[in-house]
């Protein structure tokens, strides 16, 4: 396990009610954060609150008008917050795709824009951005999912830049396929569009290009998260940190 002490430093994960979320919330509370953790399910983000000591944030992050008023007092950031829909490009809903870049993209940036000043006044800070394997590659039918995780990739590397010198640093953290519910959601959708059966969905689509073939465990995920908090990687800003099985070497 990294090395790692937040006591005294308050950190803010959203989506984080379960699934990556809710690994990376207790890791950090763990650590000794006072962890917020945002989820638009607020008794699931009260539940994880509770188990780190933290705080529960019911918000609706797609919301984005809403949330250009908000002011964030956090030392640590991490945009994990998201959701999937597969479908074809002719076929895809306008207003959902939409909804996936204000969520994906627009709610991130909104929330860094929040916390950056009270980071700089500190002169630390950490902002995490769980992109994924599809920030770094396409795959057909996913068309907002891959657009707000390419735009996420951006927005994260303009952090880093601006926030350089003021000791803060931003990073993205690119997981290939997770097990998590919304994973487990997808396999449905796939087998119909890719006609197939959804015992074969895993293998054959979802775990085609990894190399290791296995699903990623949340924890995986929330280790990287602490290990782009810790002192060891205060000199690791604007790049990736990518758990992908292999999958972005082809």
């Amino acid at each position: 396990m990294v090395e790692l002490d937040l006591t005294e430093r308050r950190a803010l994960v959203t989506g984080g009610g379960s699934g990556i979320g809710a690994a990376v919330a207790r890791r950090l509370g763990a650590a000794g954060a006072h962890v917020i953790v945002a989820d638009v399910d607020g008794e699931r983000a009260a539940s994880v609150a509770g188990d780190v000591g933290g705080e529960p944030w019911q918000v609706d992050l797609a919301d984005t008008a809403a949330l250009a008023s908000v002011q964030l007092d956090v030392d640590v950031l991490v945009n994990n917050a998201g959701i999937q829909h597969v479908a074809r490009l002719e076929e895809f809903p306008p207003d959902r795709f939409a909804f996936m870049l204000r969520l994906m993209l627009e709610a991130p940036f909104l929330l860094i824009r929040a916390a950056l000043p009270g980071m700089y006044a500190r002169e630390w800070g950490r902002v995490v951005n769980i992109s994924s394997a599809h920030g770094l590659r396409a795959s057909p039918f996913k068309s907002a999912y891959v657009a707000a995780k390419h735009g996420l990739e951006g927005l994260s590397k303009v952090t880093a830049l601006e926030g350089a010198p003021h000791g803060v640093t931003s990073n993205c953290v690119n997981p290939g396929y997770v097990r998590t519910p919304l994973v487990e959601a997808q396999i449905a959708d796939q087998a119909t569009v890719h006609g197939l059966p959804e015992d074969r969905v895993v293998s054959e689509i979802m775990l085609a290009n990894e190399a290791i073939k296995r699903l990623i465990e949340p924890d995986e995920v929330a280790e990287a998260v602490a290990y782009l908090a810790s002192p060891a990687a205060q000199s690791i800003t604007g790049t990736d940190l990518v758990i992908d099985g292999g999958w972005s070497a082809r």
